[in-house]
């Protein structure tokens, strides 16, 4: 409700007929169904029978009326706003880089819409919520994947129709999204895409030029890129482009038509040919003796998905964190009032984080952008502020100096 209040994120839940809302507290009643189904606990601890802005029959109401796609992804878009202008949130990143990773859950129930896989679900079933966060730490698409397919087939729709407005420009993920073929068409739609590779001594160089002379590198890059292969698909190559970034064509739809399970067809070929130049030129960008700031940067990404993910996990704690709906549609609204909500948890942490380093800063204390970058808004316990300014002095009336301690007194510590 705080986060309504500064955002009026909530306002976007529209009745499914599309009229106005004629309800008296039709906020209080929607977040109690947004907690309740990202927290998995259902109505009950939420409801209450005398109050009529949360009693079951109203909560049912809204949960079938108001808590849909359209509504989700539109609240959701708010809150990036929001977040995007908090000027803690502009030192973690432009909201220009985003990472892409799934998210397991298991599903008791019979349904088509869920998987086996022992490694993530044991003897049952289960699904794959495969979701994108940014650079700013806010979740910007997502997706339920049955089962546990290639992330590849799903991650490119997912960042095609974000939330937000924006699209990133560089894209990370794990080993189980990569394909050569996955490169192309991240190149040709304008977003770069850069994996983290687990067998990197493995992976090939590839060059345009044989003749090129690279230096020490001319021995790495022995393979060679067939532009012949590219230009008779070139103007084919543009149009599926074109209908990938309007949302025409699905690119789970495309990848599979194209890959033909794993042999590839000639336009499938070409789209593989092309993602090999951005391929090597991100494999370069790993490799790089003298500058690892990339290869950092990925990884600092990916490890905020994994936090996010963290933080989910502990959101969502009801019936043991499995999913209990039978309908994809189900599994959507519920895990996408999850992310709304974590959204808002997010946005929360970032809203006070920044007050208290703001605060800190006016008492006089000299925290640097490098050290208030490192603050996390994916906290569930308390405000952690590392460092400690034990020497230094603030020019504050009234305020005892500080002195450096006797080695006594720092064992005794």
């Amino acid at each position: 409700m705080e986060v309504h209040a500064r955002t009026g994120f909530l306002s976007e839940f529209t009745h499914a007929s599309g009229g106005e809302s004629r309800m008296d507290d039709a906020e209080l009643s929607l977040a109690a169904v947004l907690v309740a189904e990202a927290t998995n606990v259902g109505y009950k601890p939420v409801a209450r029978p005398r109050h009529w802005a949360l009693n079951r029959a109203r909560l049912s109401h809204v949960e079938q009326n108001y808590l849909r796609a359209e509504t989700l992804r539109a609240a959701n878009a708010r809150l990036i706003d929001v977040q995007a202008d908090i000027p803690l949130a502009q030192l973690w990143g432009g909201g220009m880089v985003a990472s892409v990773d799934g998210m397991r859950f298991v599903v008791p129930t019979q349904t088509v819409y869920a998987g086996h896989n022992p490694r993530y679900f044991g003897r049952k079933r289960g699904a794959t919520w495969l979701n994108a966060i940014n650079d700013q730490v806010a979740g910007i698409g997502a997706t339920v994947v049955p089962g546990t397919q290639r992330d590849s087939l799903y991650q490119l729709d997912v960042l095609l129709n974000p939330y937000h407005g924006r699209r990133p420009e560089l894209v990370t993920s794990d080993t189980a999204g990569y394909s050569d073929m996955v490169f192309g068409l991240y190149r040709i739609c304008g977003m770069a895409y850069a994996p983290r590779l687990a067998n990197l001594a493995d992976t090939r160089f590839w060059r345009i030029d044989p003749a090129a002379d690279y230096g020490p590198a001319n021995d790495l890059a022995r393979h060679r890129i067939r532009l012949g292969r590219i230009s008779p698909y070139w103007p084919e190559m543009l149009r599926i482009a074109g209908s990938l970034v309007t949302g025409t064509v699905r690119a789970y739809d495309l990848i599979r038509a194209l890959g033909r399970d794993g042999n590839p067809t000639p336009l499938g070929q070409a789209f593989a040919e092309y993602g090999r130049i951005a391929k090597t030129q991100h494999l370069l960008a790993v490799a790089d003796p003298d500058d690892d700031t990339y290869q950092h940067s990925l990884n600092a990404q990916l490890n905020t998905t994994e936090s996010r993910h963290r933080l989910a996990r502990k959101l969502c704690f009801g019936h043991r964190g499995e999913l209990r709906q039978s309908y994809q549609e189900g599994m959507e609204d519920q895990l996408g009032a999850l992310g709304l909500v974590l959204n808002a948890v997010v946005l929360w942490n970032t809203t006070y984080l920044g007050a208290a380093v703001e605060q800190l800063r006016a008492q006089g204390y000299p925290v640097a952008d490098a050290d208030a970058a490192r603050l996390s808004p994916l906290i569930d316990t308390h405000l952690n502020v590392h460092g400690a300014y034990t020497f230094f002095l603030p020019q504050l009336a009234g305020l005892r100096p500080l002195r450096e301690p006797d080695r006594a007194e720092r064992d005794e510590k």
